[in-house]
């Protein structure tokens, strides 16, 4: 049992991690493309993905990293790398949550707009300068918990 649910585990983190390492060449391939067309359909992408894959992979990495632990006899909240790992988990979540999903459907809004004619490349330059600060923060806090879940420093 332990096999699968660490087998379980990993592979969420590779759909996770995958999935919005992915979203960031996405978002910037159809920037670079440079039509509001691009823009659109690329940012539609992204947000569908996160749906199918980001979210299910949170809910799978939650419910097998804890089974672990518990199978595995660590404490939650007094192994450090453990309890880290769990804040790092969570700060991506609430700027995922607060920050870059609102800017992702904001900025999916103004290539819609420029699609039909209003295009507001100023608006849109600003949103993706706010989506990329959010978005390393939502990024590298995983990656320091996969770093913290690999190493298990005392």
């Amino acid at each position: 049992m332990y096999f699968v649910l660490k087998s379980l585990h990993i592979l969420s983190v590779v759909i996770f991690l995958g999935n919005i390492i992915t979203g960031v060449f996405w978002k910037m391939h159809g920037d670079r493309v440079g039509t509001a067309t691009a823009r659109a359909q690329a940012l539609d992408g992204v947000i569908h993905s996160d749906r199918w894959f980001t979210l299910p992979g949170v809910l799978a990495i939650i419910i097998t990293g804890v089974l672990l632990a518990l199978k595995q006899g660590y404490p939650l909240l007094t192994t450090k790398w453990i309890l880290w790992s769990i804040i790092l988990f969570g700060i991506s979540g609430v700027v995922f949550q607060f920050f870059v999903a609102r800017l992702q459907k904001r900025l999916l809004d103004v290539a819609r707009a420029g699609i039909a004619g209003s295009w507001n490349d100023a608006e849109y330059q600003r949103l993706s300068r706010e989506w990329l600060l959010w978005g390393a923060v939502a990024t590298l806090a995983p990656v320091g918990a996969l770093v913290l879940m690999v190493t298990k420093p005392v």
